[in-house]
């Protein structure tokens, strides 16, 4: 108690730092914890009024409202397992086995990650729908193919997700020391005997992060159920049906929230585990990577997976390629430019408006972001660690939810937001603001903090070390963060389907409209024209960044 007075005190004699706490704490209240209570709220609410548990007794009784759940819980399940022994089996290549052009691989398999959310859904019904390329084309409808179900969910949550299993794999196998398995096959133990007790075991904390971050990916993701799960009800979709089609809004509210407790338990358990873990395999003494030289049959069969692996990314993207340049998908496939034509006269103002709110919101994301991480890692208060977790809840939280809450919470007065711009760039600037936090974190745990000390002590002010010394230094991490919200915000979805008006319209909406219409080839032009737009930021970012890296170190030299 004590302790923590002498923290009020602390602040209090730094009044901007003061205000810079309490300014920050009504911004998460209001835009992170006020909507996702509204929810809580609503969906307590049967008939409006009253408090009752009316919904949820209907939710847990009705068959037609118990599927969404299990389903999501089973496509999650099956999605998380497979994304994740696909992921291991190449990040397992890409680490440990000697292949050519790990880069070109490397790159490739994290595609999915920066292109709109339902591309390759798209993807599926232009190679397997009913006038595919595949079931119709080439076998001539022939082939008894269902691509919309659970099943072709699977295929393509898979591959949109798998990625990130990857990333996160490919950094835990990089980390294990590799001194400790040349020590086992030493000590005479076979390759495979050796990684199952000594490689395996010691990635398991990678494993289980990635099998909980899939699964929360998968039982959020809204985008390709909607377009791609025909009987097959998820929870997501389920959702947004109750509330815009049906207008049962605390029926919407209680499926939200049957949505969000899955997906919060898995955030807290990776959490928890990553938190806990103790598998520590970095010594300090220098080790080198050694790459395996297999048996050629195992060498080939790593080489096969990578190879379907980047072949069905190639062929997905590819058809999808193809498609936005014929005339009428399905029924004339002559190569045209009237597509793209269409996207940049008739959809312009999508992408007017979808580059605008993203470039508006992107900034003020990553500011915030590194601020909130400046005072979480560098300043003692308390609520410290309950902010950092605020901060940190639209990560786990599915943008179906935080979509719900923004429509319930800014919908009357005093706060009425709904059809305005703004409404908008706040669910991008809170929806995304976590990685900027993490990034900043991150970044702060690396920098001495005897660097901000001095300046203080020289008579600097808390703000003005911030901005003079602290910001130059996490620089990388702030650029990261902001390419990360713009990318983000240029391809969402899930949130913003409830939130969008006449007045603004985003381009991920045009494609949704557009696949509704069954005119694939505009939805293919769309498409390909926000992976254009993202690609251009990615480069730009990169060289802002670069260009900010080279600086400070010239200043550094001249320092």
């Amino acid at each position: 108690m004590q302790y923590q007075l002498k923290q009020l005190k602390r602040i209090w004699n730094e009044p901007i730092l003061f205000a810079m706490i309490v300014a920050v704490w009504l911004l998460l209240a209001l835009f992170i914890l006020y909507p996702i209570i509204m929810v809580g709220i609503k969906s307590l609410q049967p008939d409006g009024e009253n408090f009752g548990l009316k919904v949820y007794k209907m939710l847990f009784t009705k068959k037609y409202f118990r599927a969404p759940l299990f389903n999501s819980l089973k496509l999650g399940a099956s999605v998380a397992s497979v994304g994740v022994l696909v992921a291991y089996i190449f990040a397992y290549a890409i680490t440990r086995v000697n292949l050519p052009g790990k880069s070109f691989y490397r790159t490739i398999a994290t595609f999915p990650i920066v292109s709109p959310p339902f591309v390759i859904a798209l993807a599926a019904i232009l190679l397997f729908g009913r006038n595919g390329v595949i079931t119709h084309k080439l076998f001539h409808d022939r082939l008894n193919i269902e691509i919309y179900g659970f099943w072709g969910l699977l295929i393509v949550e898979t591959l949109a997700y798998f990625p990130t299993a990857f990333l996160t794999l490919e950094g835990i196998l990089q980390s294990i020391d590799p001194a400790l398995e040349e020590a086992s096959l030493s000590l005479g133990s076979s390759k495979w005997r050796t990684f199952w007790r000594v490689t395996f075991p010691l990635s398991m904390p990678g494993v289980l992060a990635a099998w909980l971050l899939v699964f929360s990916q998968s039982m959020a993701d809204f985008g390709n159920p909607l377009i791609l799960s025909g009987n097959f009800h998820v929870l997501s979709v389920a959702a947004y049906l109750e509330i815009t089609g049906s207008y049962r809004i605390p029926y919407g509210a209680g499926l939200a929230i049957m949505l969000l407790v899955p997906t919060l338990a898995a955030f807290a358990v990776q959490r928890y585990w990553l938190s806990k873990r103790s598998y520590v395999t970095i010594t300090g003494k220098p080790s080198a990577m050694r790459l395996l030289e297999p048996h050629i049959a195992v060498k080939a069969f790593f080489t096969i997976i990578v190879w379907l692996l980047i072949g069905a990314i190639f062929l997905f993207y590819g058809t999808v390629l193809y498609g936005s340049f014929t005339k009428l998908w399905g029924v004339n496939h002559t190569l045209t430019l009237d597509n793209y034509r269409y996207v940049f006269d008739i959809g312009f103002e999508y992408l007017k408006d979808t580059l605008i709110l993203a470039s508006i919101a992107t900034p003020i994301s990553g500011v915030l972001g590194i601020l909130i991480a400046y005072l979480v890692s560098r300043k003692e208060f308390p609520s410290r660690r309950f902010m950092e977790a605020t901060s940190l809840l639209t990560f786990a939280v599915p943008g179906t939810v935080v979509g719900i809450g923004y429509l319930l919470a800014f919908n009357q007065q005093p706060l009425m937001l709904t059809g305005t711009a703004l409404i908008i760039i706040l669910v991008f600037v809170f929806r995304y603001l976590p990685v900027g936090v993490q990034n900043g974190v991150a970044a702060l745990y690396q920098i001495d903090k005897s660097i901000e000390e001095a300046s203080i002590d020289l008579g600097a002010s808390s703000n003005k070390t911030f901005w003079k010394i602290t910001m130059p230094l996490v620089t990388p991490a702030f650029f990261s963060a902001l390419f990360y919200t713009f990318v983000k915000s240029m391809t969402a979805i899930s949130a913003v389907i409830f939130v969008v008006s006449g007045r603004w319209q985003l381009i991920t909406i045009a494609i949704l409209g557009s696949v509704e219409n069954s005119d694939l080839a505009q939805a293919a032009a769309f498409s390909y024209v926000l992976i254009g737009i993202v690609i251009l930021a990615m480069f730009g970012l990169r060289w802002i960044t670069n260009l900010f890296s080279y600086q400070e170190r010239v200043r550094r030299a001249m320092a």
